[in-house]
């Protein structure tokens, strides 16, 4: 998966920091907006096992469930296919790799290939800093151009100098897509006489029924201050036009926090934290006990990615369901979503045409047949005839938002420390701190200064 936290922003801050000035130790970096290397296509070589013995060192954070299997599978099969390749695997949790990522990639022996958050934060600072390469000559050779639509391409898109997000030049290539939607407890619906949800009014009813049994309508645990996130998300895909979602979502000039759309959606989820829908003293929840105590029985809802599918469905088979989350007065279906964390190559990598072939693999037709079968959700390909359980609500319903075209960017993706910002703010609108008009003037200004002096 790809959880998608906010570490501290000091944290965030140091890093970033770090990755600036480590870059001048990197080939061709002097320190920032350095354009990375670009594989000219006459120049890559694609017969992997004519390359001689390689070691190819891989980052990645796919440890939980069928993530950790499908690519131990992969690997274990790109190897026997090209025993001369040796892949050399660091796998560490979400959070860790972000922690680690920023440093490993500009030191004496960085990985070859590298999982990288898609946002401004990690991978627009990267590609600003020279520090991964451009994939376009290599999309030109394998076909990634034809392979996945421009719609998820864009989501590792972004101008060689880091300023643009969503066009440009490709960084990275995903292997599953994900969409935040509303995980549910099949029986405790039905005990309650309800059926999943597909307006904000059946939603709403539904809260308020599970709270009056006694249920905990939507079990949430945000210490790590990311999760929270996705469930203001919901709340305020109830009434902003999913256009003006993307243009926030992208960074782009002339978008706007404090529109009286976002007011209602922040005054929404505000609500609902004061109706006690969400589980007491969320805030102090670490996210991996709720989505336990969620697979154990404890809440009726749990709004959350897609990465959940493979340990929830473990933990409760049958009786998990998945919807997309309601429409509300907006009056169209708006989706929170993306990609998982697409891989990427270090620009320092002296195996860039290997790291380039392994990236195929990871990400070609057969990849994404095992990645259905280990519980993911292929980013492109899926087949909801052949998936099973849940798996099958999974892929129906990313089917179905790719036809309705209503897929929205995660929010965080606004500016290089909005995802740190928003997760802090949404604490503090969360326990009374602050009120909804503080809260969005926060996001506003901070997303002001960011177009104003990324123009």
């Amino acid at each position: 998966m790809t959880q998608r936290p906010a570490w501290k922003a000091v944290l965030a801050v140091a890093a970033t920091s770090a990755v600036l000035a480590l870059s001048a130790c990197t080939p061709g970096g002097d320190g920032g907006d350095q354009e990375s290397k670009d594989a000219k296509p006459d120049d890559i070589q694609t017969d992997v096992a004519a390359m001689g013995d390689v070691t190819l060192n891989v980052w990645d954070q796919e440890v939980r469930g069928g993530q950790a299997k499908q690519i131990e599978a992969l690997n274990a099969a790109f190897q026997e296919k090209y025993p001369n390749i040796t892949i050399k695997r660091t796998s560490k949790s979400f959070d860790d790799l972000q922690k680690t990522v920023r440093l490993a990639i500009t030191n004496d022996d960085p990985p070859d290939v590298l999982q990288v958050n898609n946002g401004r934060a990690d991978m627009g600072q990267f590609v600003s800093a020279g520090l991964i390469q451009s994939l376009d000559g290599y999309a030109e050779v394998y076909g990634w151009d034809e392979r996945y639509p421009e719609s998820v391409r864009s989501t590792a898109s972004y101008s060689k100098d880091g300023k643009t997000f969503g066009e440009g030049s490709l960084f990275g290539m995903p292997q599953v897509g994900e969409m935040v939607g509303l995980w549910y407890n099949k029986s405790k619906l039905t005990d309650l006489g309800i059926e999943p949800p597909k307006t904000l009014d059946d939603f709403e009813s539904a809260m308020k029924a599970a709270k009056a049994a006694g249920e905990l309508p939507v079990q949430l645990g945000n210490a790590e201050a990311w999760p929270a996130i996705h469930d203001y998300a919901v709340a305020m895909n109830q009434f902003v036009p999913r256009d003006d979602t993307r243009a926030l979502g992208y960074g782009r000039e002339g978008a706007s926090w404090t529109s009286d759309e976002n007011v209602e959606g922040a005054d929404l989820f505000k609500a609902w934290v004061d109706a006690g829908y969400f589980t007491p003293e969320f805030n102090a929840v670490p996210n991996d006990t709720s989505w336990r105590n969620f697979a154990k029985g404890q809440g009726v809802f749990m709004i959350g990615g897609t990465w959940y599918q493979a340990d929830l469905e473990a933990a409760m088979g049958d009786n998990l369901g998945f919807a997309l989350p309601p429409v509300g007065p907006v009056g169209e279906p708006a989706v929170t979503g993306g990609t998982g964390l697409p891989f990427a190559i270090a620009d320092a990598s002296e195996h860039a045409d290997a790291a380039a072939a392994y990236v195929d693999f990871l990400t070609n037709a057969d990849a994404m047949k095992v990645i259905q079968e280990n519980g993911g959700l292929p980013v492109v390909d899926g087949d909801a005839a052949t998936a099973a359980g849940v798996g099958k609500e999974v892929v129906t319903a990313w089917n179905t938002v790719g036809e309705e075209d209503s897929l929205v960017p995660y929010l965080d993706w606004a500016t290089p420390d909005m995802s740190d910002l928003m997760g802090q703010e949404l604490q503090k609108l969360s326990d009374g701190s602050i009120d909804t008009a503080t809260f969005l003037d926060a996001l506003e200004t901070n997303y002001s200064e960011f177009t104003d002096q990324n123009e």
